[in-house]
């Protein structure tokens, strides 16, 4: 029995060899036949571990004093529950999610909102993490086309602790 088993075993794995050869043996075949075929070798050196690009627009970093600037409109890019406790005066929230781009209809409320201020800068806070919400929010929201954004450095701890004006429930 138990030599029966080894043999059934050796005779399988000869057959799959056989078949990878076979596959192989067709594969440089039609390689070998096709008009522009695939090298063999690579002509020239190519990079295998490429950087992701850094997805947005241009985003200035600022530091907290920023908010006590006239003409400034500033967004929250905090989860719900971190705006409810604690937020910059005059900020309006707009989460950031590192799946999902803003809603079309969430930004075209924001640059609404911004028109209406008369705003020269908008500047957006997040949870002063690495990376910082705060600071990719503003760059998607520049390269879809808002303008003068700038980022609060360390996000909103860095606000409480520059003493800006602040809201509190």
């Amino acid at each position: 029995m138990e030599r029966s088993l080894d043999s059934s075993i050796g005779k399988s794995l000869i057959e799959a060899v056989i078949i990878a050869l076979a596959a192989a043996a067709l594969a440089i075949a039609v390689n070998v036949l096709r008009p522009a075929g695939l090298p063999f070798v690579a002509k020239e050196e190519y990079e295998t571990m490429v950087p992701c690009p850094e997805p947005g627009g241009k985003v200035t970093p600022a530091d907290a004093a920023i908010l006590r600037e006239e003409g400034v409109f500033v967004v929250d890019a905090r989860e719900q529950r971190d705006f409810d406790a604690w937020h910059a005066a005059g900020a309006v929230r707009l989460t950031f999610d590192y799946l999902d781009p803003v809603p079309e209809a969430d930004l075209q409320k924001m640059a609404g909102d911004i028109a209406r201020a008369k705003a020269q800068k908008v500047v957006v806070y997040g949870d002063g993490g690495t990376p910082d919400t705060g600071d990719l929010l503003g760059r998607e929201i520049s390269a879809r086309g808002i303008r003068n954004v700038f980022f609060v450095k360390g996000g909103a701890a860095a606000i409480r602790t520059d003493g800006a004006k602040e809201v509190t429930p």
